[in-house]
């Protein structure tokens, strides 16, 4: 596959008009090892042939296939530990005293293959386990990704044993999956109907998602220049309740915007209060 840097820079514009993703003038290893199958199905030589077929062919498919092969993430259970923690024994209590009788709304942002949610959905779990009947509307998590075919992959709720090791402990493994066969669990239907996965591209309008209390968007906006990452967080913003919580990435910090948000300190981590 050829990687000329013509043909990059033509890839490089497609892919941040199509989805916000910016790419490093250094990445041209990544592009290549994630389209290098796909350009070999479709008999393409170069990007620049690749980003040509895209424009002149755009109800073949091909768009849909790149975006997806390019934004695809492997992912934890649990990632950071910390955030489900404070979700649980800290973010959820307050939405209980704060919201008696009403159910509890969370957003998980660029879900990609559907740990972030379910691992939500277990701490949801956790908590009523341990509060009997506090949460009495229970609570629904909207999952959204860009990837149609990582989101059929998650409404299955079906894993691997090395997709399971990263993250899982046994105790929560036995306690809400089902084997499958040799090397294969299901996510519990229980722990799976709380969840609804919805295709989304965060460059999008947000209206139709409705207004959430918890909004995790964790190790995304990584991935997008200032000013974009900047509209998403206003928009964020636009989708939380007065008082919601906004959960960055680990790496991740909110710069700014301090008319939108304060920040909580939680000892470990931080967490992103909407005004």
């Amino acid at each position: 596959m050829s990687t000329g840097n013509l043909d990059f820079e033509q890839f490089r514009v497609f892919l941040e008009k199509a989805c916000g993703i910016l790419l490093g003038e250094n990445k041209q290893y990544l592009v290549s090892s994630r389209l290098n199958k796909l350009m070999e199905q479709q008999g393409i030589k170069s990007l620049g042939e690749l980003v040509q077929r895209i424009q002149t062919q755009p109800r073949s498919g091909l768009r849909e296939q790149v975006v997806d092969a390019m934004t695809t993430n492997e992912t934890l259970w649990f990632r950071d530990t910390y955030p489900f923690e404070v979700l649980k024994n800290r973010v959820i209590p307050e939405f209980v005293r704060a919201n008696p009788g009403q159910r509890l709304r969370i957003w998980s942002a660029a879900c990609s293959s559907g740990q972030e949610p379910y691992s939500l959905s277990m701490t949801i779990d956790e908590f009523e386990r341990s509060n009997l009947g506090q949460l009495k509307m229970g609570a629904q998590i909207v999952a959204t990704d860009l990837s149609g075919a990582m989101l059929n992959n998650c409404k299955t709720g079906e894993y691997d044993s090395l997709a399971i090791a990263r993250g899982l402990s046994q105790e929560r493994l036995q306690r809400y999956f089902d084997p499958k066969g040799p090397g294969r669990w299901a996510v519990k239907p229980a722990i799976r109907t709380r969840v609804e996965f919805r295709s989304f591209n965060l460059l999008d309008s947000y209206a139709a998602l409705g207004k959430f209390d918890v909004v995790f968007c964790r190790n995304v906006l990584i991935y997008f220049s200032a000013q974009v990452k900047k509209d998403i967080l206003m928009r964020i913003h636009s989708t939380l309740k007065p008082g919601g919580y906004l959960f960055l990435g680990a790496s991740e910090a909110l710069n700014g915007l301090p008319d939108h948000y304060q920040m909580v300190q939680c000892s470990p981590g931080i967490i992103y209060q909407a005004k």
